[in-house]
C-alpha cells in the first residue's frame, strides 16, 4: 500500500506540480488549501508526512505544524515547510514549530523528493523501533504477570498443604493464640487442661519451624492460616 503525503498549499499551480510529481513517484497525494482544511484531513486520512506552505489564509504552516504536535499521535509526524522566506530567524521560527525540514522556494521537485524519501526512511525505522519496543515491554509485562500468578498459585497451595496438615484442634489453638490467650484461659474455652493446650502448641511449633509464640503467630497471619 502506498505511503500517503498530504500537500498544503493555498497556490493551485504550486499544489498540482507537487502533486503529480509525487504521485508519479508511486506516493499517495491528498491536498489542502491551508492550514485549517489540512488540520482536518490529518484526523481524517493520518497521512506519513506533511509538506506545507507557510503563507495562508485562515490557518498558516507555522501554526498547522503547532497544532499538529499538539496531537499524541503525530508527534512523530514528518513536516516539510515550504517557503520564499529564507531569513534566518523565520528558519529557527520553522524549526521552534516543529518541523522536520526548511525547503526554501523555488525548490528543484527532484531535491523534494529525495528530501522526502529520507524522512519517510527515517519515520519507518523510527515506528518500527518503536513498536519492537512496545511489544517488549508488553512481552515483559504479560511474562511478569505469569510469574506473579504463579507464585500465588504456589502460596496458596502451601496453604492448602499447610491447614491441612493441621488437626481441626490444632486450628483452634491457633486461632485463640492469635487473640494473646494463655494456656489457661485456651483450655478453658476448649475444656482442655493448660498441660493439653502446651502440647497443642508445641505441635504448633513444630509443624510451622518457628521457635515461640510470637513467631508462631506471625506466620500463621503471614500465611493466612487464621481469620
Amino acid at each position: 500500500m502506498p505511503l500517503t503525503i498530504l500537500v498544503v498549499d493555498d497556490d493551485l499551480g504550486t499544489r498540482l506540480s507537487i502533486s503529480d510529481y509525487l504521485e508519479l513517484s508511486g506516493y499517495l497525494v491528498i491536498t489542502a488549501n491551508d492550514g485549517q482544511e489540512a488540520l482536518v484531513m490529518v484526523e481524517e486520512f493520518h497521512p506519513d508526512l506533511i509538506v506545507t506552505d507557510i503563507v495562508m489564509p485562515r490557518m498558516n504552516g507555522y501554526e498547522l505544524v503547532r497544532r499538529v504536535r499538539q496531537k499524541s499521535e503525530f508527534r512523530l509526524l514528518p513536516v516539510i515547510l515550504l517557503t520564499a522566506r529564507t531569513k534566518t530567524q523565520e528558519r529557527i521560527l520553522g524549526y521552534q514549530s516543529g518541523c522536520d525540514l526548511y525547503l526554501p522556494k523555488p525548490f528543484e521537485l527532484e531535491e523534494l523528493a529525495a528530501a522526502i524519501r529520507n524522512l519517510l526512511e527515517r519515520s519507518q525505522i523510527i515506528q518500527s523501533e518503536y513498536r519492537f519496543s512496545h511489544q517488549e515491554n508488553l512481552g515483559s509485562s504479560n511474562q511478569i504477570k505469569a510469574v506473579d500468578a504463579h507464585s500465588a498459585e504456589i502460596i496458596q497451595t502451601q496453604k492448602s498443604q499447610m491447614l491441612s496438615s493441621l488437626t481441626p484442634r490444632e486450628q483452634e489453638v491457633l486461632e485463640l493464640l492469635t487473640h494473646g490467650l494463655s494456656n489457661a484461659d485456651m483450655g478453658h474455652q476448649l475444656h482442655l487442661s493448660a498441660r493439653t493446650v502446651e502440647k497443642y502448641v508445641s505441635s504448633l511449633l513444630r509443624k510451622t519451624a518457628t521457635s515461640n509464640r510470637a513467631e508462631l503467630v506471625r506466620f500463621a497471619i503471614k500465611h493466612g492460616l487464621v481469620e
